[in-house]
């Protein structure tokens, strides 16, 4: 029985699970986390897609007995660890490059995703499961309620795409939300394309702190109007009126600045 305070919201049809497995492309002689696997019915998809090397975190010591029975039965290729994804640093399981896999639990969702954004060393690519709302708000452009500092962040240093949606109904037990995989890969950044991230971090966290305000409010403690007009950004515009573009101009601005 999934447990709320968990977040738990099992995917156990085949079908589906091996559609969502597929969206990470050819998974044959690949290294995939896993992330809260529950029962296993994603990771009974990753097997069969011929994953070389399936790390799975799962927090329930109920759900452990069973994929000790899938590890039993493809020794060598699936590794139970028995912890919380939020304190387990994902290059520590693995030197090899990875992809990252997960029906993510609704309650750590983002919390997760902007961790493993601090550092994406070997990350090949993300398929993960979220809320709607939340993968909305990953993939969300400018001049729309669901843009904020996540779509920027994401989008600086992932390509973003939101694949397909999910109903309740295909869950155990159902949740009172539709679900959403997104597909995030990382871009290939120059350590000082990296280096920008901690300012525009920062700017974003300003500016969308106050998202009513116009920019020259918000942005007031760390840039001035002249600087966002030196920039060339109209001072009066709201944060959610700035494309990605601009964000990288003032969090240059900052930078240099600092």
């Amino acid at each position: 029985m999934a447990k709320k305070n968990l977040g738990q919201n099992f995917l156990l049809n085949m079908d589906v699970v091996r559609r969502v497995a597929k969206v990470a492309g050819s998974l044959k002689g690949e290294t995939v986390i896993e992330i809260g696997p529950g029962p296993g019915g994603l990771t009974r998809a990753l097997l069969e897609a011929e994953a070389a090397n399936i790390i799975v975190i799962e927090r329930d010591a109920r759900c452990l007995p069973l994929l000790a029975e899938l590890s039993e039965a493809c020794p060598g290729t699936l590794n139970v660890i028995h912890g919380d994804a939020l304190k387990i640093k994902p290059q520590s399981l693995t030197n090899l490059p990875f992809r990252i896999i997960a029906n993510l639990p609704y309650n750590i969702g983002t919390e997760l995703l902007i961790r493993w954004l601090e550092d994406l060393t070997n990350v090949q690519s993300f398929t993960l499961m979220f809320q709607k709302e939340v993968a909305l708000r990953i993939v969300a452009l400018p001049n729309t309620k669901d843009y904020g500092r996540l779509a920027i962040l994401c989008q600086y240093l992932l390509h973003t795409s939101r694949v397909f949606d999910l109903p309740p109904g295909v869950f155990t037990p159902p949740p009172k939300v539709t679900s959403s995989v997104v597909h995030l890969v990382p871009k290939q950044l120059t350590l000082e394309e990296l280096s920008l991230v901690p300012y525009l971090s920062r700017v974003t966290q300003c500016a969308f702190g106050q998202r009513r305000k116009m920019l020259r409010s918000s942005l007031k403690p760390i840039l001035s109007e002249d600087e966002i007009i030196s920039a060339g950004i109209d001072p009066n515009f709201r944060p959610e009126q700035l494309a990605l573009d601009s964000f990288i101009a003032l969090a240059l601005l900052l930078k240099k600045k600092s």
